[in-house]
């Protein structure tokens, strides 16, 4: 039993997991959005900046220097800073269901809290 709870928490901290998971939840929603332009255009810079977000995480666990690391969780922050404005005009200029909208939004503003507070960290860490 503890297992489980153990790997809910590991759920819900590992930065990767939940990011790699966020991206499933955008590819799903997009996949529903209206065929017109617009929505094809927003959609498009949504999806790459949303998967961004794991990507650049997953390139920093593989990096080969400190410097490279904190490079790309900046770019990873940036990236969840950018899904953020999408989804966000996304909600406001479209009549799309904005509770599914809310709820991508809080967490990609989590998963940009979380950024945040590793970059502070590693920042002010010396090895």
């Amino acid at each position: 039993m503890s297992n489980v709870k153990s790997t809910d928490q590991n759920c819900k901290t590992d930065i990767k997991i939940r990011a790699y998971y966020f991206s499933i939840r955008i590819i799903r929603f997009l996949s529903k959005l209206p065929k017109e332009k617009t929505y094809w255009i927003i959609g498009d810079q949504l999806l790459r900046s949303a998967t961004s977000i794991g990507a650049n995480v997953v390139e920093a666990k593989a990096s080969s220097s400190r410097k490279d690391f904190i490079k790309f969780y900046e770019i990873s922050l940036k990236s969840a800073n950018e899904t953020k404005y999408w989804l966000g005009l996304l909600r406001d200029a479209t009549n799309l269901e904005k509770i599914i909208i809310n709820e991508l939004l809080k967490e990609a503003d989590e998963l940009s809290r979380m950024l945040g507070a590793s970059l502070l960290t590693l920042k002010n860490k010396r090895f």
